[in-house]
């Protein structure tokens, strides 16, 4: 087996040699398959598969994007597989892979490869962690999946970089300035004003400006959706309460499937740090915690739509039925899971969308930290996240200015995040202050932010081109209207005890006003705001979901 210089820093556990014992154990679950010297047995952006272990001869894997740049990352020998996190879910590789010499694989489906996972837990084991080094591997290098053309500054490459970062997805961005290969991309396709950031997907489809919902079908992210197919369980959120709502319903032989509007993991996914989550001392970022969550539900057949808003429920009739957002596609369900969280709530400023993603953030992920380096910041909050956020930015900013309008953030924050901003030199606290206005011009983006003093009613300029704005979320539950589920005076999800009348005898605890749907997590009304407590209700509506299915056979 050859080990090119890109990955000579992974550990052996990115590249495991398999035993003939656990070669055997592995040949009840694929097909013995013959492949000649050159031949390609899977194309980045085309082919999926679930996994080729090699018998005999070798398998090159190469890195390719669309615009045709390859480079070898491994060479699979006898003994070794071919695969990585792409399929689990049965999404196009990212990757090409050619035969070395003439070979023998084993090969395996993703139905396959997902019942030896399962069958085999500690090859299983071994064979996951495989999986998600070369996905880093992949993340690191920015040599090959989807390749973003435009001049830096742009204000939709933010966005876009966001979520493509937020999902784990690789990516580089090409400058056609300076880029000979993103210049003759423009040359050729002649984009006007309007067709600004170019994509390049990995099969090498080239999009105009495209939505991220353009990018989830080049990248497998966004599957097609059969609206007959009845799904026992349909989770609307991909939040912590959301995946752990996946993640045991699909282990205990549930079809589940997950639609989110972002990216997996939710507003937790954008902490830098979870310290008081349970098991682990150390702490853990919130997208750390999402990404093993995710593979977990991956790895028990979970069917994950991202990004697929869910436009209204419909509980006229049974099965119910989730319309998805801006078309006429009504997937069914025999229930319904909501944990669908909340939105960034927005402060009242004239300007504000103009400068979002080109000064205005709502979270604080190392793609936002890395444009504010050296620079002053304010962020805006005085909740654990802000907290968590304002010490992540802290080592990368000159210096953190945190605005809250209360006179202290003992009420709204955790003591141990007090103590580590009281401690941190280059974090500022203003209490009894908020921003008022913003400057700054399109092309340029934010530039100077006011902010008034309550107490002595003053207001002070700061040339500050980055704002972080972490005050709280609405509940999202507008398209739930059509359906009737009750909602307290603020739009939160009543379920169980907190429903009126007869109904709260009815329903099982994360049950709502309606039979079959549930509500867990932030979205639920009276619900302790925390990850773990989202994770709880997440397993444990589950049972529930068992006794309604149950009761309906």
């Amino acid at each position: 087996m050859a080990i090119y210089d890109t990955f000579k820093t992974r550990t052996a556990q990115a590249l495991p040699k398999l035993t003939p014992t656990e070669i055997k154990r592995i040949q009840r679950f694929g097909t013995l398959v013959a492949f000649r010297d050159g031949q390609c047995l899977f194309d980045a952006g085309l082919t999926s598969f679930g996994m080729y272990v090699v018998m005999q001869g070798a398998i090159r894997i190469s890195r390719h994007d669309g615009l045709g740049n390859t480079s070898v990352i491994a060479e699979h020998g006898p003994g070794e597989f071919a695969g990585e996190i792409s399929q689990l879910s049965g999404a196009p590789t990212l990757v090409n892979g050619h035969a070395v010499g003439d070979v023998e694989a084993l090969v395996l489906t993703t139905e396959s490869l997902r019942a030896l996972l399962i069958a085999e837990a500690e090859l299983g084991e071994r064979i996951v962690r495989a999986f998600i080094l070369r996905r880093v591997e992949q993340i690191d290098n920015k040599d090959g999946g989807l390749v973003l053309v435009a001049t830096p500054g742009h204000a939709r490459m933010h966005s876009l970089q966001g979520w493509l970062s937020s999902n784990g997805l690789p990516h580089r961005v090409l400058d056609p300035r300076s880029d000979e290969q993103a210049r003759a991309l423009c040359e050729r396709y002649q984009p006007e004003t309007q067709d600004w950031p170019l994509a390049v997907c990995p099969n090498g489809d080239v999009k105009k400006n495209p939505s991220i919902v353009d990018l989830g079908r080049c990248l497998g992210t966004l599957p097609e959706l059969s609206p007959d197919q009845v799904w026992d369980v349909i989770v609307v959120g991909a939040g912590p309460a959301g995946l752990a709502t996946a993640v045991y319903a699909a282990s205990e032989g549930l079809t589940v499937l997950v639609l989110e509007t972002r990216a997996y993991g939710g507003q937790a996914a954008a902490s830098a740090r979870i310290e008081n989550y349970l098991g682990f001392p150390t702490g853990i970022s919130g997208g750390a915690l999402a990404g093993r969550a995710f593979v977990q539900s991956q790895k028990f057949g979970v069917k994950m739509a991202i990004p697929a808003p869910a436009g209204r429920l419909l509980c006229g009739a049974y099965p119910l039925q989730v319309e998805m957002c801006g078309s006429l596609t009504r997937l069914q369900a025999r229930s319904v899971v909501l944990s669908c969280g909340a939105r960034y709530r927005r402060p009242s400023l004239a300007n504000l969308k103009q400068f979002e993603g080109k000064g205005v953030y709502y979270w604080a992920s190392p793609l936002e930290a890395g444009l504010c380096a050296t620079e002053e910041v304010i962020l805006v909050g005085g909740g654990n996240s802000a907290g968590q956020a304002a010490v992540y930015l802290a080592g990368h900013a000159a210096k953190v200015h945190i605005l809250i309008r209360k006179d202290s953030l003992a009420s709204t924050m955790s003591s141990y995040l007090i103590d580590r901003i009281a401690a941190t030199p280059n974090i500022a606290l203003h209490t009894e202050s908020e921003i008022v206005a913003l400057e700054g011009c399109a092309e340029e983006g934010l530039q100077q932010v006011r902010v008034r003093h309550h107490r002595s009613g003053g207001e002070a300029d700061y040339d500050i081109c980055r704002v972080f704005l972490f005050i709280g979320a609405d509940p999202n539950t507008g398209w739930l209207s059509d359906c009737g589920v009750q909602v307290d005076d603020k739009g939160f999800i009543l379920t169980g005890y907190d429903l009126p009348g007869a109904a709260q005898a009815e329903r099982a605890a994360l049950e709502t006003s309606i039979p079959g749907v549930f509500a867990i997590g932030d979205v639920r009304a009276n619900s302790t705001k925390r990850v773990a407590a989202a994770v709880g209700e997440g397993a444990a509506v589950v049972s529930q979901i068992h006794g309604f299915l149950a009761s309906q056979r």
